[in-house]
């Protein structure tokens, strides 16, 4: 990961990086920018240099901008105009994203903020740099970037300290999210995961970790994960991990899917939809980095994580469609479809929550759906909950955290197609909307806390085609960064 130092000036200059906006003064229509003013030891000259280029570059200023300009025998020998759009959050995030990629042959690049940037500013530009800076590799093929180091200079660096830890420290668990997920699931197991959390946990006496192996599930009755994970030759596992703070005054569970690899089971997948299936413990990955990231902040909420995790394989002891599982508490499933396996370990570890746990508030995240990108596009979570309030706060995190979710509806019309004639429920209705009717089903097993349940189908977003802004291609740590926004204003 990037070192990121904050410092009062420039100190070293091979490549200057100068932000630029949008100049509001220009006649209507025309695509012009100016030099953000109260750059902090910016020489005059150098202001001068940069406010000829902008015209000549053509710039706008738009958030993520980049314009290079080479200044041979002179020093700095590289300046950067970097656009940052209206300046808030976001416009920084996206200025630090196209930084990390347009000085990726740096071995250094100092960033000019104005002496009274926001502390919303400082965080946008530093998880923008360190997102966009991922790389996930197993072997060295490939040159890795050359940047190593960022220089952040405002003036006085005193006051945002704070705001770049909170940047590392999201960036860090959102990396560790997108590492867990992007690992091959010749690697990736239930025990692998399971070791994983094992080993960020290790030295951490406030965080508790108890990992359920498949006897312990058996004994306690989750039904629907042993009935998922018993096709494979890699036993499933529960995670179940506690951040305990004095000071917590709200109890927070978090359920994530954690299907490590997805072959669809008996209802086998096609070659082109199996392919990606790694990623279908994306949901997982996110709760569990989240709870180490605000264990990390020490935010003052109790939070449980519990990451049920299978591997959906296809064998002679695999679970079929039309076997009845009975699930944690005692309800039954009548099992449609093996490919809608998510929802069948994730209703354990609700019922578990609800049951045993008896949180204030439960949040589940899962890869559950393909109609999740139908309904939404590919870079939008799909929210359900039956409280306003709730849906409210954590799509206001979601926002601000630079992700995006939408909020769907729960029709009671739909909660018919759920009735089974041979059990309690129908796991996979055909009839309605797919992500509709998951979340509906999971709802079912959510109890007392029904109104303080809140679900995302995060299939979607959870993976990346290419480089965009701060995601990089492949796993994009979904999740990660809008809940622990949402878990810091909980204290």
């Amino acid at each position: 990961m990037l070192a990121i130092r904050l410092v009062g000036g420039p100190e070293r200059s091979e490549a200057l990086a100068l932000p630029i906006r949008p100049d509001g003064t220009a006649e209507e229509g025309a695509a012009q920018a100016t030099v953000l003013p109260g750059l902090p030891a910016l020489a005059d000259d150098l202001l001068a240099e940069a406010t000829a280029l902008v015209p000549a570059a053509r710039a706008a200023g738009r958030a993520g901008e980049v314009h290079v300009h080479l200044r041979p025998g002179r020093v700095p020998t590289r300046l950067l105009l970097v656009g940052v759009g209206e300046g808030d959050e976001p416009g920084w995030r996206a200025a630090g994203a196209a930084l990390a990629r347009a000085a990726s042959g740096e071995t250094h690049l100092t960033i000019m903020m104005p002496v009274d940037a926001t502390s919303g500013a400082v965080r946008g530009l530093v998880e923008g740099l360190l997102l966009a800076s991922y790389r996930f590799r197993l072997t060295e093929a490939g040159e890795a970037p050359a940047l190593a180091g960022v220089d952040v200079a405002v003036g006085d660096p005193a006051p945002y300290a704070d705001a770049v830890e909170r940047a590392e420290i999201t960036a860090r668990m959102t990396r560790l999210a997108r590492d867990l997920t992007n690992t091959p699931s010749s690697v990736k197991n239930p025990q692998w995961f399971a070791e994983q959390v094992e080993a960020a946990v290790a030295g951490r006496p406030d965080l508790r970790l108890r990992v359920r192996q498949p006897d312990e599930l058996a004994a306690e009755g989750f039904g629907g994960i042993l009935a998922v994970g018993g096709g494979s030759a890699s036993g499933p596992r529960l995670v179940e991990l506690d951040w305990h703070p004095a000071d917590a005054r709200t109890h927070v569970v978090l359920v994530g899917k954690g299907i490590t690899f997805d072959t669809g089971g008996i209802s086998i997948k096609p070659v082109p939809a199996m392919k990606l299936m790694r990623k279908d413990m994306a949901g997982a990955a996110a709760v569990v980095a989240a709870t180490l990231g605000a264990a990390a902040l020490r935010l003052p909420v109790r939070i449980t994580t519990l990451a049920p995790l299978a591997e959906n394989a296809v064998s002679g002891s695999a679970f079929r469609p039309g076997d009845v599982i009975t699930h944690y508490g005692g309800v039954t499933s009548e099992t449609t479809n093996s490919d809608a396996e998510g929802r069948l370990v994730l209703a354990d570890a609700l019922a578990y929550a609800v049951a045993e746990l008896k949180p204030d508030l439960l949040i589940d995240l899962a890869t559950l759906t393909g109609a999740n990108m139908v309904a939404l596009g590919k870079r939008t979570g799909a929210l359900y909950s039956d409280n306003d309030e709730l849906a409210a706060d954590v799509l206001a995190a979601i926002d601000a955290a630079g992700e995006s979710a939408w909020r769907m509806p729960l029709p009671a019309d739909y909660v018919e197609y759920l009735g089974s004639d041979v059990a309690d429920l129908y796991s996979a209705p055909n009839q309605g909307g797919g992500s509709v009717l998951a979340a509906l089903y999971l709802r079912e097993f959510t109890g007392d806390l029904r109104q303080r349940w809140l679900h995302v189908d995060m299939s979607a977003p959870s993976w990346a085609d290419g480089d965009a802004a701060e995601l990089t291609r492949g796993a994009t740590g979904w999740g990660v960064r809008g809940l622990l926004r949402w878990l810091a204003t909980l204290g």
